[in-house]
C-alpha cells in the first residue's frame, strides 16, 4: 500500500486521471490517452494510477471505473491501478465486491479500491443511478455500505446473517471448496474524502485516506489533522497513511502552462453554472469573455492548481507536501488535450529525476 518516493520527490507521486474530453475530441481518444498516461507513469515510477466515477458529465468519460481500470490492467504491468473513488452509494456493495475481485485477479497484488460517498453527479442524475429520491439516505448510510462491502470482500459474515450464505466471487470463499487455493491478495480500501465525515471514518476503521485537495483545498489541513488525531491502529495500517488529489500541469513555459490550466477553469465555470460541456481549447478559454465574478472564480480556482515551468511545479509540490504532511501526492492534470497531460507527467518526473526517462 505505501509507495516509495523516487529520485528527489519528498513522497511517492501517482497520477488521479478524470479522462477529460477535450471540444473536437471523442471518449475513444480520452480512453486512449489514459492508456498512455498509465503506460507512462508505470515507466516513469508513478506509484498508483486512479480514475474517478463521474456521470452525465459530457467532459468525463470515467462513469465506469471497473470497466475503465480492466482496459489498463491489460496494457500495464506493474503501477497500482484503482478508484479514486467508486461511488458506493451508487452501487450494490455485492457489486463492487465481484468487480474489484475480477480486477484483482486480472492484476493480482496491484488494485486499489478507492469509495466516496457522493454521487459524482447531480441529483437527478443520482436518483436515476439510484433509482430513488432519497439521496440523503445514500450518503447517510455510507458506513453500514462499507461494513457491508468489507464483509463480502472477507466473506465473514456471521451466522445468522441474512447474507451469511452469500459469496462474492471472484472472492475467498473459492479458497474453501474442494481443491480451492486463497488468492495471495484482497484488493485494500482507501476511503474519500472532501470534509471531514470520511477522515473521522478512515481513522476509526484504522484505513487509508484520500483527500481532495484539487477541488477542496481550504479544508484539507483539518480533514488530515481530524485523521490523523483520532487514527485507531488496525491490521491494516499500523499508522495513518493520507494522500492528497493536487491539480498540477507542467509546461516549458509559463504562459503555455496557464493557457492549459486556464481551459480547465472555464469547463470548471460552467460544470459550476450547470452547463457542463467538453473541456474547452485553450484559444477558447484565452477569447472568452469573463464576467468579474467568472474572473474571480479563475483566480481563485488555480489559485490551488500548481502549474509554470517544470521547476516551479517541482517547488509548489515540495511546498504542499511540506505543508500538509502529506505521505503521497496523486497529480491530475485537467487540461484540454491529451498531449499536454502526458507532457505535464513527463517533465514533472523529469524535474525530480525519476526513473525511466525518454532518450
Amino acid at each position: 500500500m505505501r509507495g516509495t518516493a523516487h529520485g528527489t520527490a519528498p513522497v511517492p507521486l501517482s497520477v488521479l486521471d478524470l479522462l477529460t474530453v477535450g471540444a473536437g475530441n471523442t471518449a475513444t481518444d480520452a480512453l486512449r490517452t489514459a492508456a498512455a498516461i498509465a503506460q507512462t507513469a508505470e515507466r516513469r515510477g508513478y506509484h498508483r494510477y486512479w480514475v474517478a466515477e463521474h456521470h452525465s458529465m459530457p467532459g468525463v468519460a470515467s462513469s465506469s471505473p471497473a470497466v475503465i481500470l480492466a482496459h489498463l490492467a491489460a496494457q500495464t504491468e506493474s503501477i497500482r491501478l484503482g478508484s479514486g473513488g467508486v461511488m458506493l452509494p451508487n452501487h450494490a456493495p455485492l457489486v463492487i465486491a465481484e468487480q474489484f475481485g475480477t480486477l484483482e485477479a486480472m492484476a493480482p497484488g496491484r488494485v486499489d479500491l478507492g469509495l466516496g460517498r457522493a454521487p459524482g453527479t447531480d441529483g437527478a442524475t443520482a436518483a436515476a443511478l439510484r433509482r430513488t429520491e432519497r439521496l440523503n439516505e445514500g450518503a447517510d448510510d455510507f458506513p453500514q455500505q462499507l461494513a457491508e462491502l468489507l464483509r463480502f470482500l472477507d466473506d465473514d459474515f456471521p451466522d445468522g446473517h441474512p447474507y451469511a450464505r452469500i459469496h462474492a466471487v471472484p472472492g475467498p470463499v473459492q479458497a474453501t471448496s474442494p481443491g480451492g487455493v486463497q488468492s495471495a491478495h484482497r484488493p485494500p480500501v482507501w476511503l474519500l474524502g472532501s470534509s471531514g465525515f470520511s477522515a473521522r471514518l478512515a481513522a476509526q476503521l484504522g484505513l487509508p485516506f484520500a483527500f481532495a485537495h484539487h477541488f477542496s483545498a481550504q479544508n484539507t489541513i483539518p480533514a488530515l489533522d481530524l485523521y490523523r488525531e483520532t487514527f485507531r491502529p488496525s491490521a491494516v495500517l499500523d499508522e495513518p497513511y493520507a494522500l492528497i488529489g493536487v491539480g498540477a500541469l507542467a509546461s516549458e513555459t509559463e504562459a503555455e502552462a496557464r493557457r492549459q490550466v486556464l481551459a480547465g477553469a472555464l469547463s470548471m465555470i460552467r460544470l459550476r453554472t450547470g452547463r457542463p460541456g467538453l473541456v474547452p481549447t485553450p484559444e477558447e478559454a484565452e477569447s472568452h469573455p469573463y464576467s468579474m465574478v467568472e474572473e474571480d472564480f479563475v483566480e481563485s480556482w488555480l489559485g490551488n492548481v500548481v502549474y509554470g515551468t517544470p521547476d516551479a511545479v517541482r517547488q509548489g509540490l515540495d511546498d504542499l507536501a511540506k505543508r500538509t504532511g502529506a505521505n503521497e501526492l496523486m497529480i491530475t492534470a485537467n487540461a484540454h488535450g491529451g498531449a499536454a497531460r502526458l507532457r505535464s507527467y513527463e517533465l514533472i518526473a523529469d524535474a525530480y529525476g525519476l526513473p525511466g526517462a525518454s532518450a
